[in-house]
């Protein structure tokens, strides 16, 4: 079993920019993709960014594109979420998750770790 452990939120303010790290331990290979989840307070889950294990082809929410950037260093095992020009409705807790697609939507597997607050002020 892979643990993800995710870091790197913080408070900053609207156009302001973060990079969020989620570290890979335990087992040494990921056999899905990797994602970037986020849940708002009384809200769902919501996938924001996908980064596939093989190709590294990269997917966006709507709401992410043109803003975020995922990425990640093999070497270290370690997957990065890169934003930018952030804005309020930005404010969730984001999580990594190794990933699959089903049901039409991507999808995390396994238990949600802590996650990493982010909090836009306006």
């Amino acid at each position: 079993q892979v643990q993800l452990v995710e870091s790197g939120g913080g408070t900053v303010q609207t156009g302001g920019s973060l990079r969020l790290s989620c570290a890979a331990s335990g087992r040494t290979w990921i056999s899905y993709a990797v994602g970037w989840f986020r849940q708002a307070p009384g809200k769902e889950h919501e996938w924001v960014s996908v980064i596939h294990h093989d190709d590294d082809s990269a997917y966006y929410a709507d709401s992410a594109k043109g803003r975020f950037t995922i990425s990640r260093n093999n070497a270290e095992n370690i997957f990065y979420l890169q934003m930018m020009n952030l804005k309020p409705e930005d404010t969730a807790v984001y999580y990594c998750a190794e990933t699959t697609w089903s049901h039409n939507s991507w999808r995390g597997l396994g238990s949600w770790g802590q996650g990493t607050q982010v909090t836009v002020s306006s």
